[in-house]
């Protein structure tokens, strides 16, 4: 548990979930949690995987909103934001 902006919530990086599995980063902030994942850019095989373990982290945190972010480092890339309902 890591202290961030002036001590007014924490983060907590690879946090293990109760099967073993750890999510990259999930943060508490003014009383709200947030689970991201993060990953590189590898094509959308490995993009939906990263979706699909995303989903079973906010299942297992109980949360209706998560956060992906892709690191693509492709030179030609575009910039986008893709809301998952």
């Amino acid at each position: 548990m890591n202290p961030i902006i002036n001590g007014t919530g924490n983060y907590y990086l690879e946090a293990q979930t109760r099967d073993a599995g750890r999510t990259d980063v999930v943060v508490d902030y003014r009383g709200e949690q947030f689970v991201v994942e993060m990953k590189i850019w590898r094509g959308n095989e490995y993009n939906e995987r990263g979706e699909s373990q995303l989903a079973a982290y906010l299942d297992y945190f109980r949360r209706k909103k998560g956060y992906m972010l892709s690191f693509n480092l492709n030179k030609k890339k575009l910039p986008a934001v893709r809301l998952i309902e």
